[in-house]
């Protein structure tokens, strides 16, 4: 491994190993820093991107001109986009729990691309897609023992 910085309880610029991706002529960022040592930084992107695209629907429905019949829709998009961001959190920290948290986003996912794929709206469309990303992601991570 060749040199490089890290991020430390005294600061940058401390000598470490090489990130992948990061550039030793600056230290990384927090976010750069952690990202890099996750082992499971596909998945915590699939979630965040879930999320985002759940939030996204929301608001699209939200404006729909009949925003009441878009209320199971709205509800498994809030539902959905909480439990991606779980996960998302218990596998950044590695948590011991990642494996049960990571099933349960990857069912909330299934329910919520099911319902938005009912509805013909780009947003919900969008919303469908991501939630079946998200979902074998977890998946995978779940089998991988994460």
């Amino acid at each position: 491994m060749t040199a490089g910085f890290f991020v430390c309880a005294a600061g940058y610029g401390q000598p470490g190993p090489q990130h992948a991706g990061l550039s030793p002529s600056r230290p990384p960022s927090t976010e750069e820093a952690a990202m890099s040592e996750t082992p499971f930084l596909t998945t915590i992107t699939a979630c965040n991107a879930c999320a985002t695209a759940c939030d996204e629907c929301v608001s699209g429905c939200l404006l729909e001109e009949d925003a009441q019949y878009m209320a199971l829709c709205i509800q498994l998009d809030l539902d959905c986009a909480g439990m991606c961001r779980l996960a998302a959190s218990a596998l950044a920290r590695q948590s011991p729990a990642v494996g049960v948290i990571c099933e349960t986003c990857a069912r909330v996912c299934d329910l919520c691309a099911e319902e938005c794929a009912r509805h013909d709206m780009d947003h919900c469309q969008l919303c469908a897609s991501a939630c079946r990303d998200c979902a074998e992601a977890c998946r995978r991570a779940s089998a991988a023992g994460g």
